[in-house]
């Protein structure tokens, strides 16, 4: 179950490949238009070399950059669908393959700022999933919070994939969310700079073992004149045990066998350890069906809109002021 002899389609699996894509410089949309093209020619060749491939993953801002002036104008912003989802649809169906893309979508109301984008596209060429980012990376990112919750789609091999992209992977919540739905193989794709590499290692591990599925994360890879991006993709057992861990390497291609049976056989047949069972069934060895309701404030709070952490009003930044983005909402913060 690591990359060693992974060029084949395993017995009663699948074979996934993370690529450490190299962090582009964007500025311009010819630059945009040679990042698809590059992506694209990696998937061909990324396929050639495992002919066994079923599912190909690209980091978060692999398609239009990180360049931030140049995030929120409409140059730089893309549908879904649209030229470039036809684009990765087309490689797709030529292949054979699922692929994980990253969109920096235009809002279609024009009134508000952008999304940030995943989708995932079937071997028909077809997208199969869109997921917005629910949890835009604050301060920084000035993207709108997604809207269209935490889907999950078939993938190869029996699976039941869902996408998160990068800071989504630090909210718990949000893997919980995906394997309530049934999610089995659980993506993360990310741009993240190297400050938080070792949370990124620790929450991967984690979300897989706290809901009993895989867990395929890739990062940026490189320099890009202002930070080095860490790449780092990692493959991790239900069990939340790494099976293959890439390094800081632009262009790596990290790749591993996935057995989704085997998440599922551990979900239907453990009986320690089945945490994600034993939320809603508090202590049924005494209680026969257990207890569902655990009680828990937060849960209550935020479902009713009322979610406020008892030192909020003392917190020092609640806003993206800081980078310069203006406070007043609307379009772009106008």
């Amino acid at each position: 179950m690591g990359s060693i002899g992974s060029m084949n389609k395993p017995e009663n699996g699948f074979l996934a490949a993370l690529i450490q894509f190299p962090v582009p410089i964007v500025n311009s949309r010819a630059d945009i238009d040679k990042q698809i093209e590059s992506i694209i020619r990696t998937l061909h060749a990324t396929k050639a070399g495992y002919p066994g491939l079923e599912l190909i993953v690209f980091p978060e801002y692999s398609t239009q950059g990180l360049n931030t002036a140049k995030w929120l104008t409409e140059e730089f912003l893309c549908d879904v669908p649209g030229p470039e989802t036809e684009a990765f649809g087309q490689a797709c169906k030529e292949e054979g393959i699922y692929g994980v893309f990253s969109i920096m979508e235009r809002n279609p109301d024009p009134d508000k700022n952008p999304y940030n984008t995943a989708i995932i596209i079937d071997p028909n060429g077809e997208i199969c999933l869109k997921y917005r980012k629910l949890f835009p990376w604050n301060p920084i990112e000035p993207w709108y919070p997604g809207d269209l919750g935490m889907p999950v789609c078939d993938g190869p091999a029996g699976s039941k994939l869902a996408v998160c992209i990068c800071h989504d992977g630090m909210i718990p919540e949000l893997a919980r969310e995906a394997a309530y739905k049934g999610c089995n193989v659980y993506i993360r794709i990310s741009g993240y700079s190297t400050q938080v590499c070792e949370q990124w290692i620790l929450t991967n591990r984690s979300n897989a073992w706290h809901n009993l599925m895989y867990t395929l994360a890739v990062n940026l890879a490189g320099y890009d004149n202002v930070f080095y991006y860490f790449g780092e993709g990692q493959i991790t057992n239900y069990d939340g045990t790494v099976l293959v861990q890439g390094h800081r390497n632009p262009w790596e291609i990290v790749t591993g066998e996935i057995f989704p049976c085997q998440a599922d056989q551990a979900r239907r047949s453990w009986g320690l350890e089945n945490n994600i069972y034993n939320l809603g069934h508090r202590g049924y060895v005494a209680l026969p069906g257990g207890e569902s309701d655990a009680g828990l404030t937060w849960v209550k709070d935020l479902a009713a809109g009322k979610y406020k952490l008892p030192w909020e009003d003392e917190m020092d930044i609640k806003d993206g002021s800081i980078y310069g983005y203006p406070t007043t909402g609307g379009r772009f913060g106008k």
